[in-house]
């Protein structure tokens, strides 16, 4: 009986990652949903995303959020190990500043929110995979397309018409630093009225955008 549970359990499991290594490569051309979009549109809450390519979102939205959120992303392989190892030898567990934007679309498309080593376990594998399936411009676009920006608000261009009443491909270095600095805290800074942490974000944003460097050895604009 139990060699049956354990071939069972083994099979399973071997069809479970059969599913997802599909599903990654589905990924690479369609539009994708998060499990937060999944999850409200299952207990019939309302989802605002509009999905837009990646040459209809504004550069100065692209590299704001890759400088706020992992600049070496275009050099490393879906998992910055120096920013990981540092973050957990911390004794406050794992933290955002480990994640880069490929664990995070990772953890946007396939898990869960929160904070946990075992998320935090199930993302690294995942990122490298991603890294190996899409380029690097397709998991911006990704990531731009289902981040959360408010409640039940998700994507670029949904954003930008909700905040600035505008399309993503028009938003300004200064809208974009906006929305790059209200994405560690999505639900209570509001890009359009911004309270005093996301004008300090924002403004971090701004610097760091001077520090990126050339985007265009990874197919980026910038």
């Amino acid at each position: 009986m139990l060699g049956r549970v354990l071939g069972l359990c083994f099979r399973l499991a071997i069809w479970l990652l059969l599913a997802l290594a599909a599903l990654i490569l589905l990924y690479r051309f369609v539009p994708v949903p998060s499990t937060l979009m999944l999850g409200r549109w299952l207990v019939l809450k309302p989802v605002e995303r509009d999905w837009v390519p990646l040459d209809q979102i504004s550069p100065h939205l692209i590299k704001a959020v890759i400088a706020s959120e992992d600049q070496r992303f275009c050099s490393h392989g879906g998992v910055d190990w120096v920013e990981l190892n540092k973050v957990l030898e911390n004794e406050d567990g794992p933290s955002r500043g480990a994640s880069t934007l490929t664990m995070q679309t990772a953890k946007n498309v396939f898990l869960w929110p929160g904070r946990s080593y075992i998320r935090k376990g199930m993302e690294i594998p995942l990122a490298m995979a991603i890294d190996l399936a899409w380029s690097k411009p397709r998991v911006i676009e990704v990531y731009l397309n289902v981040a959360e920006w408010g409640e039940g608000l998700f994507g670029a261009e949904a954003a930008a018409q909700r905040y600035f009443r505008k399309s993503a491909a028009r938003l300004t270095p200064a809208e974009a630093a906006r929305l790059a600095g209200a994405l560690p805290n999505p639900l209570l800074r509001n890009p359009a009225k911004p309270n005093r942490a996301l004008q300090s974000a924002a403004g971090r944003s701004l610097r760091q955008l001077g520090q990126l460097g050339s985007l265009g050895d990874c197919g980026l604009p910038g």
